[in-house]
């Protein structure tokens, strides 16, 4: 077999669920046939050696490719894929190679030298570059994917090199008639694989500024991104984003456009100085083109695949760095001429794009032009959402000139928005300083507190707050000063000084009544109807504050305090309907988007597509949105609040389903990041050592707990109950029982809860009747989600089973089994125990018990692949994941299948019904 092609990344990245397409096709031992399709670079061979990495080693592998000019070498790509192949017969193949045989003579000649190596046994046959195959090799593709057999072929090719003249296309269509065929799209990648790529180059989380530059810059092909780390070794990726072009790639490139005649010679030039987006009407003016004339030249141009038409009249270079290409050969005079040439037709024509104006400005030279299209473009793109534009914009204009209070204002709030909270608390400490106006002063506190609260610079906080209380006392009355009560308010808020915040937002809201400053008004009713909902007693009206508050901040176009409020929405007490439950988190989401909030529209997403997911009783697809949303972020480079922003919600639902050595790789992850909450790792370690029954460390995790959850003001009831739930599991000594409820329900607690705790409590000290009467009183409590009213009826069935009132328990077990039909772990083992009682068997109390049906779906593709020998690292490599979490999902399958060796695992599970 030939060696094929294939990418430089250590893993495979972004392809996964291609992949596992693949690899069922290839495991089912049928006929089948495969069309991947994709752009140059875009991981087509590597997808295909990653599959060759799974197959048994008793599978037959045939990789053959065509190369350009192969159309008149037939049977170019069988003959590449048996060169220097033992077995071959050599009169066949002689056959094949001799022109003066019929075609069909040569073509069952191709036919039999496969069959000679092949025989009965498994196979792979890829054809790689189906675009540039000769008709030989097409009609050979063709009758291969009408044989009979335990084989899988594979086509690759490129879709916009595939012209009605060249075999591929009729084969593909032919293709389409006769047979299933699988099609397989390989894109590009998305901003968050492009970060998961280069991190796993680097084996280090990359700069979220340096990784979207780059996915910019490569427009997330994986081959120019590991070009582009081929020419810097060290892969310091924020010098990466300014490096010059390699020469080979640059070449490679220019290769495209190297044949055009003068005239189109000149009008690519022209397009690529003139940016991302190329207007026709602008292309014209600075090419000095006619219109006819043009168009010709933008056929061929997109016909050749250079171009792409983007929009009406507009177009864009296929690939980004084609564009850098090109105008990198451009001589400086010559750049700067066009940049003039766009410039003056832009301003001529009353351009409404100021980043366009912005582009050329600093290319002609023209600063006076850059700095007023930069002031205008970052306001108008802060205003519509484009958060990352409008820094961009903000700092070309500071790089001219850097005192400007109005740019580093705005470069502070998109720089916040885009999630790069040290950029922002760089602008934002620099306007501060430079502010005069009122309005200046205030609204940079307001956001230097904002940024100190998600980087987790909690002793910032309090000296900005008593910097900001001293200039409400230096204002006199009116907009400043309202703006500045407004960002005491948010301080206190977020410190939780709930009662200091609602002075501050009345005092705000007081002052904007009486100034008629409507943005004032809105940004003190979201701290007042925040702290509200924070309060068992007041939460119905900070939520009525909070819904009204949304219909206003959108009217208004404040999508920031729109999106925030619906935040609190989502994560307050549910709506009784799921629909709208579903419906508040999506307008979050399209809202967050609007204001090109990162955080709000990618990362609390899918933590509300969480707990939506647990409202609904669904864990599984609970623990996958988390997955999915950790998954987007391991990429980039985090802090504060945002680093793992996903790791100690998903660690709960992973002590939930009882997937323990997770809960600990989970721990570990978090024990390395700086400023976790102080109750964050405690809490999870107690529960954790509880839910092990290991009583020692638990008590030392416990000594940690206790103090750090004395110096929380707010608590929950949820983790009450959690914690309660694994200390009653483990058996934790009375006193200390005691202690941690006493800790845990002291503090405005949602009362369904703390009934639940205290009913638990009350059946732990031996007195059901009086754990009865408190589980009975909220079996249909609505602030308790599913699961949580299953482990109350399982409650209430224990307690009624200790009075033998066997036909109350076995009501609560068939209510508590339909709660709990989607859930695993503790919940249902509880379940199953009262169950066997009773003598029934509860739905779902299977998923308790060792054996297959335990394992999670990511466990069963485990242990189909354990069950094929692979090891640890090879699991790793297979799955994408490091070889310490292949060693976890290890650990847990041979736990729930109760064996003790990998090589048990086989007999035990099997291929086909995991698969």
């Amino acid at each position: 077999m030939r060696t094929i092609r294939g990418g430089a990344g250590p893993v495979m990245i972004g392809r996964e669920s291609e992949l596992r397409r693949l690899a069922r096709l290839a495991s089912a031992r049928e006929p089948a046939v495969a069309i991947i399709a994709g752009e140059p670079g875009i991981g087509k061979t590597r997808l295909v050696r990653e599959l060759l990495a799974t197959v048994p080693a008793e599978t037959v592998v045939l990789v053959g490719q065509a190369e350009p000019g192969s159309l008149s070498r037939p049977y170019e790509v069988l003959l590449d894929a048996v060169d220097g192949r033992p077995g071959v017969d050599e009169e066949q193949l002689a056959a094949l190679a001799d022109a003066s045989r019929s075609p069909v003579e040569r073509l069952h000649s191709g036919l039999a030298v496969l069959a000679g190596l092949i025989g009965d046994a498994p196979a792979i046959l890829v054809f790689e570059d189906l675009h540039w195959a000769d008709s030989e090799s097409a009609a050979l593709f063709e009758r291969i994917a009408d044989q009979r057999g335990p084989r899988l072929l594979i086509g690759t090719y490129r879709p916009d090199e595939v012209t009605h003249r060249q075999p591929a296309a009729a084969l593909l269509a032919r293709l389409e008639r006769r047979h299933a065929v699988t099609h397989v799209r390989l894109d590009r990648f998305t901003p968050s694989q492009t970060a998961a790529f280069l991190a796993s180059v680097t084996g280090t989380p990359a700069p979220l500024r340096a990784a979207t530059a780059l996915h910019h810059r490569t427009g997330g092909n994986p081959f120019f991104l590991e070009e582009l780390l081929r020419a810097l070794p060290g892969h310091d990726l924020e010098a990466l984003v300014d490096q010059p072009l390699p020469w080979s790639l640059a070449d490679v490139l220019r290769r495209q456009v190297d044949d055009l005649d003068p005239v189109s010679h000149r009008i690519v030039e022209a397009a690529s100085v003139l940016g991302h987006r190329i207007p026709f009407d602008l292309l014209a003016g600075v090419a000095g083109a006619g219109e006819d004339e043009l168009i010709a030249v933008l056929r061929d141009l997109v016909t050749r695949g250079v171009l792409v038409e983007s929009g009406e009249d507009e177009f864009a270079f296929r690939h980004a760095l084609v564009r850098e290409a090109i105008a990198g050969q451009m001589l400086g005079r010559q750049r700067r001429r066009l940049h003039e040439a766009a410039l003056d037709v832009l301003l001529g024509g009353g351009a409404s794009d100021p980043a366009m104006v912005a582009h050329h400005a600093r290319g002609a030279g023209r600063y006076d032009d850059l700095v007023a299209a930069a002031r205008g473009g970052a306001a108008l793109y802060l205003s519509i959402g484009s958060a990352y534009q409008a820094l961009q914009l903000a700092e070309m204009g500071l790089d001219e000139v850097s005192d400007d209070v109005e740019l580093l204002g705005a470069a502070a709030r998109a720089a916040w928005l885009a999630g790069l909270l040290d950029d922002a608390l760089r602008y934002a400490r620099h306007w501060r300083e430079l502010a005069v106006a009122p309005t200046d002063r205030a609204e940079s506190l307001y956001l230097l507190v904002r940024l100190a609260w998600e980087s987790r610079e909690f002793a910032s906080m309090r000296a900005l707050t008593h910097d900001i209380e001293t200039l409400v006392a230096q204002l006199p009355p009116g907009d400043g000063q309202a703006r500045a009560m407004t960002a005491i308010a948010q301080s206190a808020n977020l410190q939780d000084d709930y009662d200091a915040a609602l002075v501050w937002s009345e005092r705000a809201l007081a002052a904007a009544a009486e100034f008629d400053l409507p943005a004032v008004r809105l940004a003190a009713l979201m701290e007042k109807g925040s702290v509200l909902t924070e309060r068992r007693q007041t939460a119905a009206e900070g939520r009525a504050i909070l819904s009204g508050l949304v219909d206003e901040a959108e009217k208004a176009g404040e999508w920031v305090l729109a999106a925030r409020a619906l935040n609190i929405l989502v994560l307050d007490e549910p709506p009784t309907s799921p629909a709208e439950h579903a419906e508040t988190l999506e307008r979050m989401r399209i809202d967050a988007e609007r204001a090109g909030f990162e955080s709000l529209a990618v990362a609390t997403y899918f933590q509300g597509r969480a707990r939506l997911l647990l409202r609904a009783g669904d864990l599984d697809a609970a623990i996958g949105a988390l997955e999915q949303g950790r998954e987007q972020d391991r990429g980039y480079r985090r802090r504060g609040r945002w680093a793992d922003y996903h790791g100690v919600f998903l660690a709960g639902l992973c002590l939930e389903a009882g997937e323990l050595d997770r809960v600990e790789q989970i721990i570990a992850d978090l024990a390395v990041l700086p400023d976790n909450l102080p109750t964050a790792i405690p809490g999870l370690s107690f529960h954790l050592a509880c839910r092990r029954r290991d009583l020692p460390r638990a008590e030392e995790a416990l000594d940690a707990l206790l103090p750090a959850l004395a110096g929380e003001p707010w608590r929950s009831g949820e983790q009450a109950h959690d914690l309660i739930s694994a200390a009653l599991e483990l058996g934790l000594p009375g006193p200390r029982l005691e202690r941690l409820a006493a800790v845990l329900l002291d503090g405005d607690v949602w009362h369904a809860y703390r009934t639940l705790v205290e009913a638990q409590l009350a059946e732990a000290r031996g007195h059901p009747a009086e754990a009865l009467a408190g589980y009975a009183s909220i079996v249909e409590a609505h602030v308790l989600g599913p699961a949580t009213r299953g482990t109350v009826r399982v409650g209430a069935a224990r307690c009624l089973l200790s009075a033998d009132n066997r036909t109350e328990a076995a009501t609560h077990v068939e209510a508590a089994a339909t709660l709990l039909a989607r859930w695993r772990g503790w919940r249902v083992t509880q379940l199953g125990q009262v169950s066997d009682q009773l003598g029934l068997t509860a739905a779902g109390a299977g998923e308790a018990v060792s054996g297959p049906a335990s394992l999670t779906p990511r466990e069963r593709e485990v242990a189909v692949l354990i069950s094929d020998g692979l090891t640890n690292t090879e699991l790793a490599r297979r799955l994408y994941i490091s070889p310490k979490t292949a060693a976890v999902h290890v650990s847990n399958i041979l736990r729930k299948l109760g064996v003790s060796s990998r090589t048990e695992v086989g007999g035990l599970v099997g291929r086909q019904p995991l698969l």
